[in-house]
């Protein structure tokens, strides 16, 4: 009998080539894909969020695409659930869940379970606001950098959502929301990642080289009809810059393109500024990771280097320094040469 592992999880950095490997890991372990990616739960965003295409869906359909209206949001609470119950199904059915994606949230709260946190209070949230609205992002991103600097790391000054969560926990309880987060994983408060789970981890090893891929993507997209993509949204009243589908990156800077806020070429560059960002805050993630194990996307056959990982055999690319076979290190875009964002 071949031994398969419980779980599978395929991380990494957007643009790094997580789709095509899980897909050809399905076929080979016998498995069902589970898309975390807190963009390609909504319907008609298909271009910007990468969406693998019919012919990929065909060929491996994905749980949790398309299940949501953009004007309808999606909690972490919500994927947690909906992923917990998909990896009991799938692993009672003998098969292995494969989840693929690049929200590190959302592979965290599976991970940890939910932490136990403050209800919301109007009061603080009220002052956050309006801090937010008048001092700016920036201001509130270096005061939770103070108090709870793990939560920074993980987060943009402008997730204005996000930001004022973890300061108004913070206020509200005395402690950081990094620290609720570290104890829910110590009370076991329902993680939905079974023992065994193998963590896979796939990035280029330079920055630079993720960043150039980051760009052909983009102007593919734009290429695509992205603008045509938004335009669609944009046309909906029922749609705002507040929602979370809007602030997805790249979609964010064509709706301000096309209200005006900016040019064609500014919001080029802005749009390719917040995903290098959305890969920075992701590699910070991933490196805190427990028990990751780094593949070199461009390397020579990263899926015959994740089949050794996920059977049993020696780790080929363990969380790496300056050699792709097995040495412990620091992540890729650290190394020595390495480009640094």
């Amino acid at each position: 009998m071949v031994w398969r592992p419980p779980a599978v999880l395929v991380m990494g950095p957007t643009a790094s080539g997580k789709t095509d490997l899980a897909v050809e890991l399905r076929e080979r372990l016998n498995g069902e894909l589970i898309s975390v990616d807190s963009a390609l739960v909504y319907r008609g965003m298909d271009i910007g969020t990468a969406k693998p295409d019919a012919a990929t869906l065909r060929r491996a359909p994905h749980h949790l695409i398309d299940i949501r209206d953009p004007a309808e949001p999606y909690s972490a609470a919500e994927f947690a659930a909906d992923a917990g119950a998909l990896i009991g199904r799938i692993r009672g059915e003998g098969r292995v869940p494969i989840l693929v994606g690049g929200t590190m949230l959302y592979f965290n709260v599976l991970r940890q379970g939910m932490a136990s946190l403050p209800q919301a209070d109007k009061g603080v949230r009220a002052e956050l606001e309006h801090r937010f609205d008048t001092e700016g992002g920036d201001a509130l991103y270096r005061e939770l950098e103070a108090v709870d600097p793990v939560a920074a790391a993980g987060l943009h000054p402008n997730n204005r959502q996000r930001l004022i969560r973890a300061l108004e926990v913070y206020r509200l309880s005395g402690r950081p929301i990094s620290a609720h987060w570290a104890q829910g994983a110590g009370e076991d408060q329902g993680g939905g990642l079974p023992e065994g789970t193998v963590s896979l981890a796939l990035a280029p090893p330079q920055r630079r080289d993720l960043h150039e891929r980051i760009e052909r993507r983009f102007r593919a997209m734009l290429e695509q009809g992205l603008l045509e993509e938004v335009q669609t949204l944009y046309a909906r009243s029922d749609l705002s810059p507040d929602l979370p589908s809007i602030r997805a990156v790249g979609y964010r800077q064509v709706w301000d393109y096309l209200s005006g806020a900016t040019q064609y070429d500014d919001m080029i560059e802005r749009a390719l500024a917040a995903t290098r960002q959305l890969a920075k805050r992701q590699l910070t993630w991933l490196r805190r990771w427990p028990d990751a194990h780094w593949l070199d996307s461009q390397g020579k056959d990263p899926l015959a280097d994740a089949l050794k990982i996920v059977k049993g055999g020696t780790t080929v690319s363990g969380d790496p320094d300056t050699t792709p076979h097995g040495m412990k290190g620091t992540a890729p875009g650290d190394r020595p040469g390495g480009e640094q964002s």
